[in-house]
């Protein structure tokens, strides 16, 4: 059996770990979760402890790319999604490869001269 190091063996992030990675604030995902139905993290407790799932954070990635990214008011990015799940789907994802593959070529360049300096 072979060990998978890729996997991310987290299941859950707390809302301060997932806004750090959108660089926003908590109550932001507070109030997006009032606005977009399909976003809903687990709760613990009386419901004081959210639990973002990898799901979840796909769902804000898409929001973030409607609503920060590309600018849309979140009237119309609940518009965008109902009308056109799978094409918005679609074009967070492919933004998101873009991004890795910046950040990816930005650290080889970084390297490359590193090593002719």
């Amino acid at each position: 059996m072979v060990l998978n190091l890729n996997k991310n063996l987290k299941l859950y992030y707390s809302i301060s770990e997932v806004a750090k990675m959108f660089n926003m604030n908590e109550s932001a995902l507070r109030y997006w979760e009032q606005e977009f139905p399909t976003l809903k993290p687990k709760t613990t407790g009386a419901g004081k402890v959210r639990q973002y799932s990898e799901k979840d954070i796909e769902q804000i990635r898409v929001i973030h790319n409607l609503v920060k990214v590309r600018g849309f008011k979140l009237a119309a990015a609940k518009k965008i999604l109902n009308a056109n799940r799978n094409g918005v789907d679609k074009t967070a994802e492919v933004l998101q490869r873009l991004i890795d593959i910046r950040d990816e070529l930005t650290l080889m360049k970084k390297q490359l001269e590193g090593t002719f300096v």
